[in-house]
């Protein structure tokens, strides 16, 4: 979560200083040249007691400093990481159905610390973690067993419906990919 906080953080002052014209420009070049938009009048309320490394995020504008555009803030409901994994026909006591919260890790999942790392680990902006095999991808034809499982819940602010087996070798390699999360079915 304090991964994404900073990432968004970091492309939102990014954002504000590229819109935001250079001490140095004083003047258009040229008269045709446009002049930059001009900043909104009304300041949002300061930030009380900035974590380290927010200051950056602080644009000099009109003489003082005011905040950089952030987004607005999540809804609470919508920014809980939270899944439940229903594992069926997987054997070896990994079948049923399990919670799993992060940021803190917690819930009914068997490992649920290394099931946040991982799925931290594979969050990339713009990326569906949980996205099914693209329907013309070429797979082996190799089966690994009557294993399922049915994520559903909320990951990174967005919701989850997705279905794993391992008919083929691109599910298998998609679940293989999502252990510890998934039970591993190797060993």
């Amino acid at each position: 979560m304090l991964r994404r906080l900073l990432l968004t953080a970091a492309v939102s002052a990014t954002a504000a200083l590229t819109a935001v014209p250079s001490a140095s420009a004083g003047t258009p070049a040229s008269p045709q040249a446009a002049s930059p938009a001009p900043l909104p009048t009304a300041s949002p309320a300061p930030l009380a007691a900035a974590p380290v490394g927010l200051s950056s995020l602080y644009t000099a504008a009109r003489g003082g400093m005011e905040p950089a555009a952030m987004p607005p803030p999540a809804r609470p409901e919508d920014s809980e990481d939270r899944l439940t994994v229903t594992v069926q026909e997987a054997g070896n006591g990994a079948d049923g159905t399990y919670e799993l919260d992060c940021h803190p890790a917690g819930g009914s999942h068997p490992r649920p610390a290394e099931a946040c790392d991982l799925l931290d680990g594979n969050t990339t902006w713009g990326k569906d973690l949980f996205a099914p095999v693209p329907p013309n991808a070429l797979c082996t034809l190799q089966y690994g067993g009557p294993a399922t499982a049915h994520v559903t819940g909320t990951w990174a602010g967005r919701p989850v419906d997705a279905r794993y087996d391992r008919t083929n070798g691109c599910e298998i390699s998609r679940w293989n990919t999502m252990v510890p999360f998934l039970p591993d079915l190797m060993s």
